[in-house]
């Protein structure tokens, strides 16, 4: 592959990782979706949750497809699965319609996660991994973060025939998501053929009895819940604790995702200038002042400071346990691929308990079952080399 190429090989993995971002807009239109149909927040909270039980049911089996059809093939699969699912919402708001978009949404980010990752060390041929990998989670936050000012920006407009309202993000990254399919399509990038013979699905999971991988997919499985939660509930505790209207309070997603992305950027370059221990323990004590700061804080100064300590702190977590489990079985990248990327289903444990904790005691609640995360990833520390 010549450099003019890579370059545009990489290009086109990075408009990929926006489209990887797409899969954060259900924070926002969780909330958006329980107030259209007046909806408690358990119930609120399936939406998150389902998009992510996904991951517990196709990454490990999109790890045996790339061994199949190959890792760029598998990309182009989970982005036509994305365009659907960000057509039908354009239709209608229904209860079902959200359910199978959101389902279709997950299933798409299950695929793409598990093989776009790996596609970047197709790509990079021996380059630094874990900060390519924070410098995607930079350009897919970048997505992230963008889906509430979309959706705030709708819900004040008045969509010409369409209806949209708030579901104009979805028309938007709908073309969005087509770009990225062209380009990737386009471009070639030279697969190295699967040594030996590929693993079968009970192999896949034995690799979880390596210690560094199964710690891993629970770190990944931590982080994922509490980006996810946040995402979902710093909205409901400014309109719990400061009388916010939905409007209002949907910039915490926002201010969460902006200093996700700051993270995300400045963190390409502290995992190759820094120890990565080192900068693993500043991100998770970052993490653990900001759920002091969400469980106990009832001035906006406070709660504002505590999302963006949590956005920060939570921005290169998953590159760092990613890399750790991959770099430990080259041989063998698919398949770990597909179970840390399985560790995504956090996405789905996390919210689900938080619905039911806010409801019994208040967003204070939900705060709780994040903590719970935070604690775990301090003690994975020792693992980081």
């Amino acid at each position: 592959m010549n450099n003019k190429t890579n370059r545009l090989a990489l290009l086109s993995v990075m408009l990929c990782f926006f489209a990887m971002g797409f899969v954060d807009l259900v924070g926002i239109a969780s909330n958006y979706v329980k107030e259209d149909l007046g909806l408690s927040d358990s119930v609120a909270n399936i939406f998150p949750s389902l998009v992510f039980f996904w991951f517990l049911i196709f990454s490990v089996p999109t790890g045996m497809l790339m061994n199949k059809i190959g890792r760029k093939r598998t990309v182009l699969l989970s982005l036509l699965v994305t365009l659907f699912s960000l057509f039908i919402p354009i239709l209608g708001n229904s209860f079902a319609v959200m359910l199978i978009a959101f389902s279709l949404l997950g299933i798409g980010n299950a695929l793409m996660q598990t093989s776009l990752n790996p596609l970047v060390s197709t790509v990079l041929e021996g380059g630094n991994l874990a900060s390519t990998l924070t410098f995607g989670q930079f350009i897919k936050a970048i997505a992230s973060f963008l889906a509430p000012y979309l959706a705030m920006w709708g819900a004040t407009q008045v969509i010409p025939d369409l209806g949209l309202n708030w579901r104009v993000l979805f028309a938007i990254y709908f073309i969005v998501g087509i770009l990225a399919t062209l380009l990737l399509a386009s471009v070639h990038i030279e697969e190295k053929p699967i040594e030996g013979k590929p693993s079968t699905f009970v192999e896949c999971f034995k690799l979880l009895g390596t210690p560094i991988v199964l710690l891993s997919f629970l770190g990944i499985m931590c982080h994922v819940g509490i980006d996810v939660g946040t995402n979902t509930t710093a909205p409901k505790i400014l309109m719990e604790r400061l009388g916010m209207t939905l409007n209002e309070a949907a910039f915490a997603t926002s201010l969460y995702f902006i200093f996700r992305t700051i993270g995300c950027l400045t963190g390409s370059f502290f995992l190759r200038v820094m120890n990565n221990r080192t900068f693993f323990i500043i991100s998770v004590l970052m993490m653990a002042l900001s759920m002091c700061g969400l469980f106990f804080g009832t001035e906006k100064w406070v709660l504002y400071a505590a999302i963006a300590l949590v956005g920060y702190g939570n921005s290169n977590i998953f590159s760092i346990c990613f890399a750790q489990a991959l770099t430990s079985m080259p041989q063998k990248q698919n398949e770990v691929s597909g179970l840390m990327i399985m560790g995504l289903f956090g996405g789905t444990v996390f919210p689900l308990l938080m619905g039911f904790m806010s409801d019994a005691m208040g967003q204070a609640g939900a705060v709780l079952v994040m903590a719970v995360g935070v604690l775990y990833l301090i003690t994975y520390i020792k693992n980081v080399k």
